[in-house]
């Protein structure tokens, strides 16, 4: 799909494989995509989709920058930025470290913040721009297994309300997409009990979520905390 002024381009961190590489192609016949990732599944997945590779760190400010600047040189725009990060630390819940905490607050709400900042410009000058945020289905049942995710990723999904709040009118969107369990591991019976659906997602069907919020086609969607989990959690 076209914007008028060529093809729309995403930029996708961490997207080098499970549920990056889902995302990746979900957006890959209606935009050339950006992959920022530090394995070399990146180059692979981008030469699959015709893309970017950026091969790099998510928690390297100098590589948040050099792939928005990667975007911007190659492209002169940016229509979608899909914040995805990998695992941060577990442990139970009084013997995490300080350090364990730093490292989860670096993952997952500092990169993104800055890599928001960095694409936000460039959405003013464009007057639009899509953010989607990986968080989890754990923001809305917290899971002692995963303490550092339940707590740190519903911080980024609030902030991501009050970015889509603050920049609506500048025509920019923001949301959040929470998924339950993907089938990138074995599935844990427990689990699957857990689960209406009686299966874990393909990381394909958690992207097609992704791409619907970076496309036109949800241009008065914003604001939103999207679970993608087979029915697991069930909120009102």
């Amino acid at each position: 799909m076209s914007t008028g002024h060529g093809p729309r381009i995403a930029l996708v961190t961490a997207g080098s494989s499970g549920i990056g590489a889902g995302i990746v192609r979900a957006l890959a016949p209606d935009h050339t995509v950006v992959v920022l990732s530090r394995s070399e599944g990146a180059d692979a997945i981008a030469a699959e989709v015709g893309g970017v590779a950026v091969r790099g760190s998510i928690t390297d400010p100098a590589d948040r920058e050099r792939a928005v600047a990667t975007v911007l040189d190659r492209f002169g725009r940016i229509d979608a930025l899909v914040l995805n990060t990998g695992h941060p630390p577990k442990g139970d819940l009084l013997e995490l470290t300080d350090a364990d905490w730093e490292a989860g607050l670096d993952l997952i709400f500092r990169s993104s913040l800055h890599l928001v900042g960095l694409v936000t410009p460039t959405f003013l000058e464009q007057r639009g721009g899509s953010v989607v945020a990986i968080t989890s289905y754990a923001t809305r049942v917290p899971e002692l297994v995963m303490p550092v995710s339940s707590v740190l990723r519903a911080a980024l999904q609030n902030w991501i309300k009050l970015y889509a709040t603050r920049y609506g009118a500048d025509g920019i969107r923001a949301n959040s997409v929470l998924p339950g369990f993907i089938d990138t591991h074995p599935a844990d019976p427990a689990r699957l009990a857990s689960i209406p659906a009686g299966r874990y997602a393909d990381p394909l069907e958690l992207g097609r979520v992704v791409a619907f919020l970076a496309s036109d086609a949800a241009s008065f969607v914003s604001g939103q905390n999207i679970t993608v989990d087979g029915g697991m959690v069930a909120v009102p």
